[in-house]
């Protein structure tokens, strides 16, 4: 896989992150965030999100709307679960960058939580 540019393993993944620019890594962050959502649904994304920002579903909404997400577009599904347009996953990505002061570790462990996904995409 190296030799197309991509990392063996996600350790190594994370160190060419390390090694990149915010822009980035955030670039990065948004168009993973797209294409999870088209292979695997919005609530995955949100799930991940959850996990690599390390907050619950308020926090999410906090991200989302501090990232410039209309607070009128955070909804639930029918079982509870909180929903968002796909079209706007990137709002949490500048949500982090206003309201974390680690935003760049959390977006970096967002990617590499998903080195898998992207290998396979």
């Amino acid at each position: 896989m190296t030799a197309t540019g991509l990392s063996a393993t996600a350790q190594e993944y994370r160190q060419r992150l390390n090694e990149q620019p915010d822009t980035q890594i955030d670039a990065w962050a948004a168009e993973l965030m797209r294409d999870i959502s088209i292979r695997r649904g919005v609530r995955d994304v949100l799930s991940g999100l959850r996990r690599a920002m390390g907050t619950d579903d308020a926090g999410l909404q906090r991200l989302y709307t501090s990232g410039g997400g209309p607070i009128a577009a955070v909804g639930r599904t029918e079982l509870g679960e909180m929903m968002v347009p796909a079209i706007s996953l990137y709002c949490f990505v500048a949500g982090a960058r206003s309201l974390m002061p680690d935003a760049r570790e959390r977006l970096i462990a967002f990617l590499t939580d998903n080195f898998h996904e992207i290998v396979y995409i």
